[in-house]
């Protein structure tokens, strides 16, 4: 069975650590492009300007290839990719999680550092509300009107989402269902007479 769900989170959650005085906020945010990072990493920058470091990791895409983390000054590896590890470890896409930290005076080391950043991405990560998500595929059909019928029976039956519909001398119909089920849609569609996937 070809895996056609992904999980995300629903809408911000918070989380909060401290280490040796040191404050950790953490964030995580829904995201879905590198532009919509972007924008939230600027409002959090902006947001916590008197902080000492800022860092940030996501993951995005129901494949979760795209993906970057980020240590704002911070040794290298011991802010940023211990966020991507807590999002890689809870199999989550489609998050943007922003690590704010206030520095206590009190160097924590670089193992200390890691812990932080990763409970601190844990905590916002069990706040948050997970949900499963379905990878969806999305067509488009032509058809002549008087086929209409069969294309309707069959779309009862596969209970696609139809996104648009015109029915002019020649239909057309813009349907989306979960990935999974996509080839048995069009199979069956296919059988109606000219009809067409365009």
């Amino acid at each position: 069975m070809m895996e056609d769900t992904y999980r995300t989170i629903s809408d911000l959650s918070e989380g909060y650590y401290t280490e040796k005085r040191s404050r950790f906020l953490s964030f995580a945010l829904p995201a879905r492009t590198p532009d919509e990072v972007k924008t939230q990493v600027d409002a959090y920058r902006k947001k916590y300007y008197d902080a000492r470091h800022v860092c940030w990791a996501y993951m995005l895409g129901p494949d979760r290839t795209t993906f970057r983390a980020n240590d704002d000054g911070e040794p290298s590896s011991t802010a940023g990719k211990p966020i991507l590890g807590q999002i890689n470890s809870n199999n989550l896409t489609d998050i943007l999680i922003i690590v704010v930290r206030y520095f206590g005076g009190i160097e924590l080391g670089t193992s200390g550092l890691i812990v932080a950043y990763r409970t601190a991405a844990a905590e916002a990560i069990a706040a948050a509300r997970i949900e499963e998500r379905t990878i969806d595929e999305t067509i488009t059909i032509t058809f002549e009107y008087p086929h209409l019928n069969s294309v309707m029976r069959i779309v009862k039956e596969d209970k696609p989402d139809v996104l648009t519909q015109s029915f002019e001398l020649t239909c057309e119909m813009t349907l989306r269902i979960r990935q999974s089920r996509m080839d048995a849609l069009k199979s069956r569609l296919l059988k109606v007479d000219s009809l067409r996937i365009v």
